[in-house]
């Protein structure tokens, strides 16, 4: 009996997901828990594999093209089975989201506009536009499926477009042998013999933009930052440390483990501080669930790193049991493998607290977005050398900022400024986070 692969939910927020690499080609035996693909999805990219065993029989989403959750992307079956009626169930329904889509965002549009028409109008006005209207409307709802042609559309992935142009070769010749007559990348291959369109007798202007696809990566941040900043409440509180102990206390640590290669930052040395802080402050190490708010027992630590398609948050969980140098070794390689794509969802999920420091990019000050539904996040500056005045003299001491973003629907500022001296007293005594 044919198994139908689907596109399934990788991570706990992923909604759709990019097929990086069909690991199986068609043809290929398959057995159930073998890899079929790797799959690209809003933190990492992990491995879909087979639910059933037989031939891969049929492979409906091309390398760099994107599907949603739930998705029919592939076909196992047995080598003589008939597969057709569910592959013609697959493109029917992509050509017909193809087809509609387009035209039921304008519709959308024009009723959100309040341009003085009403629902009637709207589908009036969608549907009188011109050709090349919605030629560019198809571009504009989905930049990953189609690519403009000048008498039409051509309906491309991002991979057979790259080799397309890499090959100097015209989108509008090739035939396209995907669902709904997509060009994939075996197309582009089949047609590297074909020769290359005469070059025009007069050179096109320079494009003015570049349009570049949405990873999912940044499709869920985006998500995610709206969620957050537009219905949480917030409320920002700084505060300055003196880091003259934490310095001398990180100089010492770095010397006694330098043989053994461990070397601590200085957000190491503010993540022990921070969950020292949480243990004392529970309606800090807490979250908004609509219903209640919760206050955890744990205190699991989210330490922002940056990445080329955007930003991950890899976790330190109970973060207050562990010791600086364990805490710098496991930040350092939680974010080699952030780096990689490589982590695995539950260690990205499940944060109580999130840090954010662009310290070392010479920020000193700089407020972050909450991560829901986290009641808070902290905001690390730079380590400055900075004149102060101690004693009615005025030394040169090393400064950081801090900045706390606080949804106020858990946080009130007495108990945001509270956690803050407590932190503060951890950093500028840090003998009190390691007795």
């Amino acid at each position: 009996m044919a198994t139908k692969v689907y596109m399934e939910a990788l991570s706990p927020t992923m909604e759709e997901g990019r097929l990086v690499t069909w690991m199986k080609h068609e043809g290929d035996q398959v057995n159930e828990g073998d890899v079929l693909a790797e799959v690209e999805t809003d933190k990492a990219t992990m491995e879909l594999v087979a639910r059933g065993s037989g031939v891969l029989r049929k492979q409906l989403l091309a390398e760099g093209d994107t599907a949603n959750v739930g998705t029919v992307i592939g076909v196992v079956a047995a080598p003589d089975e008939d597969v057709s009626s569910i592959v013609g169930d697959v493109v029917a329904q992509e050509a017909s989201t193809t087809a509609e889509a387009p035209k039921a965002k304008e519709v959308a549009r024009a009723e959100e506009s309040g341009a003085g028409i009403g629902k009637a109008g709207a589908a009036v006005a969608a549907g009188g536009q011109t050709e090349m209207d919605q030629v560019e409307r198809a571009h504009e709802h989905d930049a990953v499926r189609y690519e403009p042609a000048e008498n039409g559309r051509v309906k491309a992935s991002p991979l057979a477009r790259r080799l397309a142009e890499e090959k100097g070769l015209d989108l509008n010749r090739v035939q396209g042998s995907g669902p709904g007559g997509r060009v994939i990348k075996r197309d582009i291959e089949a047609a590297r013999e074909a020769p290359v369109a005469a070059p025009a007798a007069a050179a096109a202007p320079a494009a003015a933009y570049e349009e570049v696809p949405l990873t999912q990566m940044r499709k869920t941040i985006a998500k995610r930052l709206t969620q957050s900043i537009g219905p949480i409440p917030t409320f920002y509180l700084t505060v300055e440390v003196d880091m003259s102990q934490a310095v001398a206390l990180r100089q010492k640590i770095n010397e006694r483990f330098a043989k053994e290669g461990i070397k601590v930052s200085p957000n190491d040395l503010v993540i022990k501080a921070v969950a020292a802080a949480l243990r004392k402050h529970a309606w800090v190490n807490a979250a908004w669930t609509g219903e209640s708010i919760r206050l955890y027992n744990e205190v699991h630590i989210g330490v922002a790193v940056a990445v080329e398609e955007g930003l991950i948050t890899p976790v330190v969980r109970n973060a207050d049991k562990k010791g600086i140098t364990e805490i710098a070794q496991e930040v350092k390689e939680l974010a080699g493998r952030a780096r990689e794509k490589k982590l695995k969802p539950e260690e990205y999920t499940g944060s109580t607290f999130s840090i954010s420091n662009l310290g070392m990019f010479g920020i000193t000050e700089f407020t972050a977005v909450i991560n829901p539904p986290e009641a808070a996040i902290l905001a690390v500056g730079t380590v400055e050398e900075k004149v102060v005045v101690e004693g009615g003299e005025m030394v040169v001491r090393p400064r950081m900022r801090l900045t706390m973003s606080c949804d106020h629907r858990v946080i009130d500022g007495a108990t945001g400024a509270q956690f803050l001296q407590t932190l503060k007293q951890n950093l500028e005594d840090p003998m009190m986070i390691i007795a």
